[in-house]
């Protein structure tokens, strides 16, 4: 059975610079948690790419591919899909939207996963739901790093749901 997490957040970026901020894989071992590599294995096209990670924690490390669809040019805001294709995971889906917002960007962000061993898909639900958050706050605290924090910016709204 899957695990899902859905996580919305207000944050005072531009939703370009939070998509450019996400779409940037390889980067990913320098700010996020868990992630000890990472690198785009080939582009597809302009949209399309394929990426490899390494995650890690306690005695777990695993690596997995994924299919990563950027489409910065949505009606309903820039996007990110992804969806694996090797690895630990019999499913692996997650989407990013940036939705512009009085504030900066209403991020959507949705993730889904089964891992294909029991013990490894019992172990990460019960630190799933905090794990997320850190993540999505690591995103966040790297937007700060590269783009800066104005003086009157009001914290993020986070709002969240694990099923």
């Amino acid at each position: 059975m899957s695990t899902r997490h859905s996580e919305r957040r207000v944050v005072i970026y531009p939703p370009r610079q939070l998509f450019e901020l996400v779409a940037d894989v390889a980067r990913y071992p320098e700010f996020l948690p868990w992630c000890h590599a990472a690198r785009i294995r080939r582009r597809e096209s302009a949209t399309v790419e394929i990426a490899e990670l390494a995650i890690g924690f306690g005695p777990f490390h695993e690596k997995f591919v994924s299919r990563v669809v950027l489409a910065p040019d949505d009606p309903g805001g820039p996007r990110i899909d992804t969806t694996g294709i090797e690895g630990p995971f019999r499913l692996l889906k997650s989407r990013w939207v940036f939705q512009p917002h009085a504030e900066g960007t209403l991020i959507d962000f949705e993730l889904e996963f089964d891992f294909r061993s029991m013990l490894l898909q019992k172990t990460v639900q019960l630190l799933f739901g905090e794990a997320v958050k850190r993540m999505v706050s690591a995103f966040e605290a790297r937007a700060a790093q590269l783009y800066g924090r104005p003086a009157n910016a009001r914290p993020a709204t986070p709002a969240s749901s694990v099923r």
